[in-house]
């Protein structure tokens, strides 16, 4: 694997991979499972879906639509699938959408884990490429993923979960597993400020005794600090604190995360849907 990502090429893609594609100047990277043939199963915002908050961020997240969000390039094989939300699958040139190709990396060291870019690796281990498979067709095929979140639950979410068979159980939020949206947790204050200016609203348990919450809290109070005042070592230190942070968040060390079998996470999604739905009616 190299240090900051890892671009491969067509001929070394392996059924069971979990790659991704930069979009957008490397700002966000779209994720899926190969599944052999040329086909990539992956979660993906549906066209209707990614408009309407009126901010620029809108144009952001528009960029994990396949064809990035073009109507008007329709795919010979895959046909017009700008308007398809949820599981999806996809010639591997329209999952690509004309970025390069990057092979997820797992089973990484601690100090790789630290040294590479958020959402490029994982110190969680893999499961067999068969099982990796299995569960990405059956979320296919029952789009059982549940509703995508930017930060909550991802297309990164969605290919780690496939790998690894692990899930964060939380009916309140599921404080994404994702290494982009645990790079914006452990940035802490400065992020979320961002994020609120663009209009997106993180989602909260309510729960302050959770340990991750407290230890979140801890971690934003941190890196306010040097965001602030400035240079030198207090900027190093938490520095540090930051990628602290962002290990705690990552799948493969989170106390909160589980082996859930496929069966049971559509069961769990659809059960979580009801509540949130029927809590919206109250």
């Amino acid at each position: 694997m190299g240090l900051f990502s890892h671009k491969i090429s067509r001929d070394d893609l392996k059924p069971g991979d979990h790659i991704y594609s930069w979009r957008n100047a490397y700002i966000y990277s779209h994720h899926g499972i190969y599944v052999g043939d040329e086909k990539v199963i992956h979660f993906t915002r549906g066209g209707g879906l990614e408009f309407g908050t009126g901010t620029v961020l809108d144009r952001i997240i528009d960029i994990s639509i396949p064809n990035h969000g073009r109507r008007d390039n329709k795919c010979l094989d895959c046909g017009d699938q700008s308007n398809l939300g949820g599981v999806i699958s996809s010639c591997l040139d329209c999952f690509l959408a004309g970025g390069n190709l990057y092979l997820f990396e797992y089973s990484a060291s601690p100090s790789i884990f630290l040294a590479k870019r958020g959402g490029t690796c994982t110190v969680a281990s893999s499961d067999p490429c068969d099982e990796v498979i299995s569960r990405a067709k059956f979320l296919l095929l029952q789009n059982g993923f549940g509703e995508y979140d930017l930060l909550d639950n991802n297309c990164e979410d969605f290919a780690i979960y496939c790998k690894t068979g692990l899930f964060v159980l939380s009916v309140a939020t599921k404080f994404g597993c994702s290494g982009q949206a645990n790079s914006v947790s452990a940035a802490g204050g400065v992020v979320a400020l961002t994020l609120k200016v663009l209009g997106v609203k993180k989602k909260s348990s309510g729960h302050e005794d959770d340990s991750v919450v407290s230890v979140v809290n801890q971690v934003i109070s941190s890196t306010v600090k040097y965001v602030v005042p400035g240079i030198g070592g207090m900027a190093l230190a938490e520095y540090g604190n930051y990628c602290i942070g962002r290990l705690f968040y990552d799948i493969g060390v989170r106390k909160d995360a589980c082996k859930v079998s496929v069966e049971e996470l559509v069961a769990f999604v659809g059960a979580k849907q009801s509540i949130l739905e029927n809590k919206k009616c109250l």
